[in-house]
């Protein structure tokens, strides 16, 4: 009897324990948390805000303190719709961007915004409308970066109470309608054109330039070579006449010399003589007019005169420096009539 009831009762009892251990188990795992990093939770206690757990190990109380919003602190990328927007020339271009945002306070995200994601992108097509609507067709595809600050200015200015910072807006495309396309392909086709025949003309320009340039120098580089020809030639020439002058003048130096000395007059008269002889061959040869003397046969009249001649023109040299009157006087071969010399 007493067997049975102590069964019953640590049968009982162990029911209990296990269920008290399952309760505590289940407490503390409700109490227990761990937020992992780069993320934040939201505690609130019977509906209304607690705390706000960081990453880490915390403690809440079960039954009494909830988790109600979980938050990323990293960058996130949010994609707007594209949208329909009309520039300032009023042509209307589909524009289509993607905004990046970060949550920088939990509470405010939880309970200053419904849904940051959708207030942001909402806000971000409103104000890229107003941007484009500000600049021509040609400004949208230059003045992109500038759209994309003045779209995170808006943003971010509206989004401060909302516990997030906008950190950059980027336009991914602008789709102009087909026409626009078309007129725009022709008009850089125009302008590719223009600009191919301008530098073609300027390689013509520079060709022909370049041309006159080289024609120029050659000119100058052949005047200056017939230049230095002309002067190499008529320095030879002068050398060659200097050359030729101091030869002759020495020739009759020694002829002088040798004539002075012992046996030239006699060495003369042989010489006279003999190129006498040799003229009378070649007599009729070379001219059909021929001047002879009176007795062509009397050589030794013939070197006589030329010697007379001679010696007139040694005494004439030997006057330094009380020149002798001059005379004027007619030297005749033997035989030959003077007349003939005065007419």
């Amino acid at each position: 009897m007493f067997d049975y009831i102590y069964y019953n009762l640590f049968t009982t009892s162990s029911l209990i324990n296990i269920a008290l251990l399952i309760l505590v188990i289940y407490i503390l795992k409700g109490s227990i948390r761990i937020v992992p990093q780069k993320r934040e939770y939201i505690v609130e206690r019977l509906g209304k805000y607690q705390t706000t757990l960081g990453a880490g190990f915390h403690f809440t109380i079960p039954f009494v303190d909830k988790v109600a919003y979980q938050f990323s602190l990293k960058e996130e990328a949010v994609d707007t719709n594209p949208q329909d927007c009309i520039t300032s020339d009023n042509v209307g271009v589909r524009v289509d961007g993607l905004i990046f945002v970060q949550v920088v306070d939990s509470r405010k995200a939880a309970y200053g915004i419904d849904n940051y994601r959708y207030a942001a992108s909402q806000l971000a097509q409103t104000s890229l409308r107003s941007c484009i609507g500000k600049l021509a067709l040609d400004k949208t595809f230059e003045e992109r970066v500038a759209i994309n600050t003045q779209v995170v200015e808006a943003i971010d200015e509206a989004a401060s109470e909302w516990g997030i910072k906008v950190l950059r807006y980027e336009i991914k495309d602008i789709i102009p309608p087909e026409s626009i396309k078309q007129a725009m392909e022709k008009q850089v086709t125009a302008e590719r054109q223009k600009r191919a025949a301008i530098a073609q003309s300027e390689g013509d320009k520079q060709a022909k330039i370049n041309r006159a340039e080289a024609s120029k120098q050659d000119d100058v580089l052949r005047s200056q070579g017939e230049k230095e020809k002309r002067i190499n030639e008529a320095q030879g020439q002068a050398e060659a006449i200097q050359l030729v002058a101091s030869a002759t003048a020495n020739g009759i130096r020694e002829v002088a010399e040798a004539l002075n000395g012992k046996g030239g007059y006699d060495a003369a008269q042989l010489d006279v003589a003999k190129k006498y002889v040799e003229s009378f061959g070649n007599l009729a040869q070379k001219s059909t007019t021929v001047l002879l003397p009176a007795d062509p046969g009397n050589v030794s009249a013939m070197v006589a005169t030329a010697m007379q001649a001679f010696k007139a023109s040694t005494r004439s040299d030997s006057s330094e420096d009380s020149p002798a009157e001059e005379e004027n006087f007619i030297i005749t071969p033997e035989g030959m009539d003077s007349s003939s010399f005065n007419s």
